[in-house]
């Protein structure tokens, strides 16, 4: 737990009781909340407490999207954005990063039971559909790199898992955490993985870019947790171990 001291030394606004902490709750194996129980699971839930014990806070869910998360962070909903937020230029020109934490390429997701799309090669075709949630990195992505298939933009995963199954898309763009999570969950999704290096894109966590002492303190966390095993132990936990970043 931090002394009081310590934590007098960063910027107005930090200093209260609170950790609020900025997730996107349907990001299977980062912060996903289970639709029926409500409870919350993923490396970033575990961290997030953790961080909250270090500092003596109390904390504080808040939750978010990567379509709304500049515009969170920016306006002091949260303290912190822990959701595995992907380092992007256009990210970084309106937030602060930590280290980063992970790292992940660019998966696609498909219906098992369909034999029209089998490898990645398949994918950039002149009759595919693709999927993509709004405000990912995919959405920026696929534009540039898939030029031939037609890309669909969603509000939500549920909703590019949706328009997979109905077959309203041949398949949907996501990362590792998410579908790792998802090919063992459902029975019905085929992961697709790039034959080489798509777009690996590393993940830390965001805070505003005026508070630079508060965002070196959530930095050292992300050191300790390196140097102390905690990491390791929460990415252990969710099958992640593969895509830590020293």
């Amino acid at each position: 737990m931090e002394h009081a001291q310590a934590q007098d030394r960063w910027e107005p606004g930090i200093a209260d009781a609170r950790l609020r902490v900025c997730i996107w709750p349907d990001y299977r194996g980062i912060s996903f909340r289970d639709p029926r129980s409500g409870e919350l699971s993923g490396i970033d839930i575990d961290l997030a407490r953790a961080f909250a014990a270090d500092l003596g806070k109390v904390l504080e869910f808040v939750d978010s999207s990567f379509s709304r998360l500049v515009a969170d962070v920016q306006g002091n909903r949260c303290d912190v954005a822990m959701f595995g937020v992907g380092m992007t230029q256009e990210r970084a020109a309106a937030l602060a990063f930590t280290q980063p934490y992970l790292a992940s390429d660019i998966y696609a997701i498909a219906l098992r039971s369909q034999a029209r799309i089998r490898n990645w090669d398949d994918i950039d075709q002149p009759q595919a559909v693709v999927a993509v949630a709004r405000g990912t990195l995919h959405e920026a992505w696929m534009p540039r790199v898939m030029q031939r298939a037609q890309m669909v933009v969603l509000d939500t995963p549920a909703a590019r898992e949706q328009e997979v199954q109905s077959g309203r898309a041949d398949v949907f763009l996501t990362d590792y955490p998410f579908a790792s999570h998802l090919v063992r969950e459902a029975r019905w999704a085929q992961l697709i993985a790039p034959p080489r290096t798509m777009q690996l894109t590393r993940y830390a966590y965001a805070t505003r870019p005026a508070l630079p002492r508060w965002t070196a303190r959530v930095d050292r966390f992300v050191s300790d947790i390196k140097r102390d095993g905690r990491l390791r132990a929460a990415a252990t936990a969710h099958g992640l171990e593969a895509i830590i970043q020293p």
